[in-house]
């Protein structure tokens, strides 16, 4: 019989990589405590230490940058349907 991996949620992650960061128990008994291997605390640990600067950056320059970019691709998509109904009126006026 294999044994079924255990799955974490999002929140006891984080539960656990900030008990890890505070540093009131050490590894070990993080890794008694809630049953994860070491390597992983340290990898949750890293985690959030590198992701919470995104918490704090200025969340409108990001829209701003995302509206931006999805104007001009839609610019360029309404050339290209332009540039694609002149051809077709031109090859349907042969016809006629």
């Amino acid at each position: 019989m294999s044994k079924m991996r255990k799955t974490y949620t999002a929140s006891d992650k984080a539960k656990i990589a900030l008990e890890a960061l505070k540093g009131d128990m050490t590894l070990s008994q993080l890794t008694a405590k809630y049953q994860v291997h070491s390597t992983q605390i340290n990898a949750w640990k890293k985690r959030l230490k590198e992701g919470v600067q995104e918490i704090f950056t200025d969340q409108r320059s990001k829209e701003d940058y995302s509206k931006e970019t999805l104007i001009e691709e839609l610019y360029k998509k309404v050339g290209q349907l332009q540039l694609e109904i002149d051809w077709l009126k031109k090859k349907s006026e042969l016809f006629n």
